[in-house]
């Protein structure tokens, strides 16, 4: 199996520790969980993708296959 078809694609991080990311994505910064998880859902559900949380703090939104 071609490793490509395992991998996705990081559209977006979403944080409230900015000085902690850094990269080719588009990064959001948030002032709270709140707004943390708002916005990382509204992101899924426009570019028809999922979320990932990579701590309590930081979401990813990646698209799969």
């Amino acid at each position: 199996m071609d490793s490509r078809t395992l991998a996705g694609s990081i559209l977006a991080v979403i944080t409230t520790q900015k000085e902690r990311v850094q990269g080719g994505a588009p990064i959001f910064i948030v002032d709270n969980l709140d707004e943390l998880e708002k916005l990382s859902f509204t992101l899924e559900k426009i570019l028809d993708a999922e979320v990932h949380a990579l701590n309590q703090e930081t979401y990813i939104v990646v698209r799969h296959g």
